[in-house]
């Protein structure tokens, strides 16, 4: 599991795969200066609740993995987690999507 942290406080646990999605996802958004929410469901053990932030292009976020290896990116899990990023309720964790580009390496 890898692990995301925003200004220093707030820490969610993710698998690798789905960091490496969201890492592209909100890297491509604030790198065009666009504010959005994310928001992810907490583990049971937190209560089972929701966390949601607010993204801007000057928030400190760390994205730690813990394998060493870059994860195959999915062209249409990009695209759909980019889809819930420019919606209004914001980026959310969905499923991977079943489809011809799986595991598909992107590059740039």
């Amino acid at each position: 599991m890898g692990r995301f942290s925003y200004d220093g406080s707030v820490k969610a646990e993710f698998d690798d795969r789905l960091l490496a999605h969201l890492q592209v996802v909100i890297s491509q958004k604030l790198r065009r200066g666009e504010t959005f929410t994310f928001s992810w469901r907490n583990d049971t053990s937190l209560g089972d609740g929701r966390t949601a932030i607010w993204l801007h292009p000057h928030a400190s976020l760390v994205y730690t993995y813990h394998g060493s290896r870059q994860p195959a990116l999915n062209r249409a899990w990009l695209e759909a987690l980019t889809h819930a990023a420019n919606s209004t309720a914001g980026l959310q964790v969905i499923p991977e999507p079943d489809g011809p580009h799986v595991g598909e390496v992107l590059t740039g």
